[in-house]
């Protein structure tokens, strides 16, 4: 939680401090309370509580316990439905659109097959169309809206907004999607990697959790981001979280950097329907895997045997569990974090098998410091991206930053 100054210049940075520890409270607050968790005065206090009571992002309800002689305080307390955010997330395979609230709550959402995933321009149209309906369907204040996070596989060019060459979508080279986005809708768009966002989606939300962790995500591709302190490292060009070739198993398939048991040699969605296959399992064909949806169909068969009962799809889907683990305990280790969340579109679909394995290989992993190791899914399930992708913008607008404290002479 950022502390608030009482120098009389940095209003606004006050407004999102009271703002976010308002938020964070979820019950509300009273003013005197607000002033002891942020470190302002009283009359500072006031003063931003009027600012956020006519913005309308709080309202007062409630009265607190006397404690004292004078009137009970009322409460402070966010008001959900005065701003929302867009969030997308573009995976190869599908595509996942939510309106947020203010807190964070997901109050529309839609989801379609990404349209021909190698034609930047169908897929743009699909997004745009998708965004349009889910606000015509939500029914909300278009200009309560502050606008449209995109996830998007990486790498990209996060200060231009552009996608670059990512692996997983061919045919995709600089392609100025966040721009695109926002000219078609009227909305302000902002563009981020898949992994970050899945990670922002666990740092806008008030919970009981480390302030450190590592996030992996699984989804057409393999990815790792790392919150420390509560903020997501991005790295020199915003493009951290590229791991495939993090060796997860020594005696894993070759990948094709030489090396054997690489993160996305032996845990993307294609790796996987590969193994079901070996395994013995009945899987529809994929081609040579340049169609994200085939393969998303594969990995649903193999999910689909091994909730009937399929043994070697089983073993398939423990193996990957065992295999996160292994690069987790790894990572761990290297960054000395106690939590390890892991989440996407795959990961949700073959939890149900992978999740104990991964569990039991964590508590199996000595950690240096002999401090706890955590291990769980997260709780977005598919749609961890797009609530991402929302987040970040809401923290954008809403989060207390201390560059905001730079004063310009």
């Amino acid at each position: 939680m950022r502390r608030g100054t009482n120098l009389p210049r940095m209003g606004d940075f006050n407004q999102t401090v009271v703002l976010d520890v308002v938020r964070r409270a979820g019950g509300g607050l009273a003013r005197a309370d607000v002033a002891r968790r942020t470190g302002l005065s009283p009359q500072t206090v006031t003063n931003v509580a009027r600012r956020l009571l006519d913005l309308g992002l709080v309202v007062e309800e409630g009265a607190t316990a006397r404690s004292g002689p004078g009137r009970p305080g009322t409460l402070l307390r966010l008001n959900p439905v005065s701003r929302f955010a867009v969030g997308v997330h573009l995976d190869p395979a599908t595509m996942t659109f939510v309106l947020l609230d203010l807190s964070g709550a997901v109050v529309a959402r839609r989801q379609r097959p990404t349209p021909v995933p190698e034609d930047p321009g169908a897929v743009v149209d699909g997004l745009v169309g998708e965004i349009e309906g889910l606000l015509a369907s939500a029914g909300v204040d278009r200009d309560r809206v502050l606008g449209v996070g995109i996830a998007t596989p990486g790498p990209i060019d996060v200060d231009a907004g552009v996608v670059l060459d990512p692996p997983h979508l061919p045919g995709w080279h600089d392609v100025p999607l966040r721009d695109a986005v926002a000219e078609r809708t009227g909305l302000r768009a902002v563009l981020d990697k898949d992994v970050t966002a899945a990670a922002c989606a666990h740092l806008w939300h008030p919970q009981e959790r480390s302030s450190d962790f590592v996030f992996f995500y699984l989804g057409t591709g393999v990815a790792v981001s790392t919150v420390l302190h509560d903020e997501v490292v991005r790295g020199v060009s915003g493009n951290a979280g590229e791991s495939g070739h993090l060796v997860a198993d020594p005696d894993g398939a070759p990948c094709w950097c030489g090396r054997r048991g690489c993160l996305g040699a032996v845990l993307r969605a294609e790796a996987l329907a590969e193994q079901g296959r070996a395994a013995g399992v009945v899987l529809p064909d994929w081609g040579d895997g340049s169609d994200p949806r085939a393969v998303d169909e594969a990995v649903s068969a193999l999910c689909a045997a091994a909730a009937s009962g399929h043994a070697g799809a089983r073993d398939v889907l423990r193996l990957a569990g065992r295999r996160v683990g292994m690069a987790a305990g790894v990572l761990t280790d290297l960054l000395d974090v106690p939590a390890i969340l892991v989440g996407g579109p795959l990961w949700d679909r073959i939890a149900p098998f992978a999740g104990d394995a991964l569990a039991a290989e964590i508590a199996a992993h000595p950690v240096p410091g002999g401090h706890p190791l955590t291990v769980a899914s997260s709780e977005f399930g598919p749609q961890v991206g797009a609530v991402g992708a929302g987040c970040i913008l809401l923290g954008r607008a809403f989060t207390p930053r201390p560059t905001d404290l730079l004063l310009v002479s």
